[in-house]
């Protein structure tokens, strides 16, 4: 039978997603999935998640900021969810002797067959204490990266990071961090384009570069201190030539010894890290925006091989270049 050329096409169906608020949740993180995932439209406006928010019971949660939430649902609903995040908690069992209730924890194992988890902040304590990151990644808020290694030493911790992504089970640092997740999700699922328009709507960055360490506390330099941030201006504009660390103090004026200090004080990281970092993202824009060889991409972005480009890629978000560009860039793209 041909099909009327006149009918509507079906959409497809709304992603699934459940935000789980437990008692002591951090009510700021429980509304950034409807924020960044139920914000999420098609190029037509068409809404691609359905996010609610349950209890375990259904009933009022009581919130880290002093009120209590009444999600519409019960946990029931997370047996058809496809995602399930897990907010941030505060002072709970999970944070201070690594336990959660039976009865969540046999919830979480059940649904973690199914659905893809997601936890914000020290939601990753629940996750954990739920005996679901044994021998897995993952992160959480720095702060609290030392009782967290104590609780579950199974777990690979990594402090430095924004977010860690392995595959059907993520975990982010801090709750702006759970933003950066909850982009990566959109962007992973739909595509840069489409987690470019939810960034700009709600007024952030699509993508921060660097780990939790350039948040971590440490010395301001001293008022009339001459930094590297010139040094670092001018290697972004040179990121395709083989920079090395005496060039870099060269610049800044500084001894090697000095420069390297003072470089790590000022970004929380060293600067040959820093570097890496930055190529990555050039290659990462590159990948996503233009049709250029990646070969082309790895000697634009300093790499000088496909080989050393795939490495730092890999390591840096897990996947290869030809993988993240069929996944990560938008539908058009356009030359260098």
């Amino acid at each position: 039978m041909c099909k009327d050329p006149a009918m509507p096409t079906a959409r497809p169906p709304r992603h699934e997603v459940v935000v789980l608020a437990l008692p002591e949740s951090m009510a700021y993180e429980v509304g950034l999935p409807h924020q960044f995932l139920g914000g999420a439209t098609d190029a037509e406006g068409n809404r691609l998640y359905r996010v609610r928010v349950a209890s375990l019971d259904g009933g009022p949660v009581r919130t880290s900021a002093g009120y209590s939430l009444l999600p519409e649902h019960d946990a029931s609903i997370l047996d058809g969810a496809q995602t399930v995040v897990v907010p941030g908690v505060h002072g709970t069992a999970a944070m201070t002797d690594g336990t959660v209730p039976e009865e969540l924890a046999a919830l979480l194992r059940r649904v973690a067959g199914t659905a893809r988890l997601v936890s914000i902040c020290t939601g990753a304590f629940v996750l954990a204490a739920a005996g679901l990151l044994d021998g897995r990644p993952a992160t959480t808020h720095w702060v609290h990266s030392p009782a967290f290694a104590r609780l579950f030493p199974e777990v690979r911790l990594d402090p430095d990071v924004l977010f860690v992504d392995d595959g059907d089970v993520l975990t982010s640092a801090g709750n702006a961090a759970g933003i950066d997740l909850l982009l990566h999700l959109v962007r992973r699922d739909h595509g840069s384009e489409v987690a470019g328009r939810v960034a700009r709507r709600s007024v952030v960055a699509p993508w921060r570069e660097g780990g939790q360490s350039q948040f971590i506390d440490r010395p301001v330099p001293e008022p009339g201190d001459s930094g590297v941030a010139t040094t670092r201006a001018w290697a972004l504009e040179r990121l395709g030539e083989p920079l090395t660390l005496a060039e870099l103090a060269a610049h800044a004026r500084m001894s090697v010894r000095t420069f390297t200090r003072r470089f790590r004080e000022e970004t929380g990281v060293s600067a040959t890290r820093w570097l890496v970092q930055q190529r990555v993202a050039l290659a990462r824009r590159l990948l996503e925006s233009t049709d250029v060889p990646v070969e082309q991409v790895a000697e634009a972005a300093g790499f000088g091989t496909t080989a050393s480009m795939r490495q730092h890629l890999h390591a840096a978000i897990g996947v290869a270049p030809l993988a993240y560009r069929r996944t990560f860039r938008g539908p058009a793209t356009h030359p260098m």
